[in-house]
């Protein structure tokens, strides 16, 4: 496996974030979009942890994914897992 990556400080851009403010669309649609965003630039990384394109990452792979993520973070501290929260 690939040595994580550190994540951007976030996973918004603030071109992205400022796109998204200026859409037609209400403060939940604003957020679902910086959900969904910020969700797609997870699973490109996740995908590109697995070696697969981004449609062929499975439900137990993202599962998989976050369940190691996570025991990074609980044995070696958040700053070494991918995800700082």
């Amino acid at each position: 496996m690939v040595l994580p990556q550190q994540p951007p400080e976030q996973f918004l851009t603030l071109e992205e974030s400022a796109k998204v403010d200026a859409a037609l669309l209400s403060s939940s649609e604003k957020f679902l979009s910086r959900l969904t965003i910020s969700s797609l630039k997870l699973l490109k990384y996740i995908a590109q942890e697995y070696n697969i394109a981004v449609e062929d990452l499975t439900t137990e792979q993202v599962i998989d994914w976050f369940e190691k993520d996570s025991k990074v973070r609980r044995e070696q501290g958040v700053e070494a897992a991918y995800l700082k929260w």
